[in-house]
């Protein structure tokens, strides 16, 4: 058997990555699958009922999602971790464990792999979950396939919203966006706001608290991974809506320093830059909850009108090109 033998890195990912999983979770890594127990509701309003489970997948490949010259192992494995985990944050979910498959080229070394899984250990201590089974395989170019298992009493659905309900934001839209320009430039982080840019890329956070919190509130949810005008624009045709936001505020304060360091506007990057991973929901007021922004409102939808416009200071509507991040456009 090799050094670098396929059970020696299991062996390995198992001692960075176990030992952070809760009860409910019977068997993790190192069997053929993972055991979990019925998870009851975290408020113990229907004690002895388990919740609905919430399940997603999400796969990061380089040269598509990533380019190893911006981001060290670690990074790569905390992003992958939070963009599936994400998608239980627009759930409204709160995560019970994770399933990651591996694809690594021969050339990546056991230092490496050990990095990676770091990331993703780091990421799931972050959102209160852990890495609990997965894969480990030969490729041409590192994959990173992360299966995100969640709980949720009534999970959130895109397709809620009704005309009249508010629109929030949790989290920041561009920064990412910002960050991954500033690398690719070779722009040397100089300012908090390019230092803020570039944290945002390597190390996005999932809005799990965020989401928990909007569930009994929300009517709708959906995470920003490909862009705000892209994903708003799901969310608004899967509930029969148009969105209307209100462009001052989808800029913040180092969204606008970063933009200008690069040259470029701050509203476009808000409107078009994806992978910042942040949760927007529909319905009364949620504007007003804790860690939220209202960034517009739900409208009847027109024939002929775009799904998604801006609202200027007089009330009028401008439709936007709803475009964002498009794995074979």
């Amino acid at each position: 058997m090799s050094e670098r033998s396929e059970w020696k890195r299991i062996d390995m990912l198992r001692a960075v990555l176990g030992g952070a999983a809760g009860d409910h979770v019977l068997c993790g890594i190192g069997d053929d699958a993972a055991i979990l127990a019925p998870v009851a509701p975290r408020d113990g309003a229907h004690p002895g009922a388990p919740e609905p489970l919430v399940w997603t997948v999400d796969s990061a490949v380089e040269g598509v999602h990533f380019r190893r010259d911006l981001l060290g192992f670690e990074d790569l494995g905390y992003r992958a971790t939070m963009a599936a985990a994400s998608d239980l944050a627009a759930m409204g979910a709160r995560p019970v464990g994770l399933l990651a498959a591996l694809v690594l080229p021969p050339s990546v070394s056991d230092d490496e792999l050990g990095a990676l899984a770091r990331g993703q250990r780091a990421a799931c201590d972050e959102i209160g979950t852990a890495v609990i089974g997965g894969n480990l395989s030969r490729g041409g170019e590192i994959s990173i396939t992360t299966t995100a298992l969640g709980v949720a009493a009534a999970p959130l659905r895109r397709d809620g919203a009704r005309p009249g309900d508010a629109l929030a934001l949790a989290g920041p839209i561009g920064l990412a966006a910002a960050g991954f320009a500033l690398l690719d430039r070779g722009i040397p982080p100089a300012s908090a706001a390019a230092e803020q840019a570039i944290r945002a890329f390597r190390r996005p956070v999932a809005r799990i608290d965020a989401g928990f919190r909007a569930a009994a509130r929300a009517r709708a949810a959906i995470d920003v991974s490909d862009g705000l005008v892209a994903d708003v624009a799901h969310l608004a045709r899967a509930s029969g809506v148009r969105a209307l936001l209100d462009p001052a505020a989808l800029v913040s304060a180092d969204l606008r320093d970063a933009a200008a360091l690069l040259g470029v506007d701050a509203l476009d990057l808000a409107l078009y830059g994806g992978e910042d991973y942040a949760v927007v929901v529909a319905g009364p007021d949620v504007g007003e909850l804790a860690g939220f922004v209202a960034i517009g409102r739900c409208a009847p939808r027109e024939e002929g009108a775009s799904d998604v416009a801006l609202l200027g200071p007089d009330g009028h509507a401008t439709s936007v090109e709803v475009r964002g991040y498009d794995h074979f456009a």
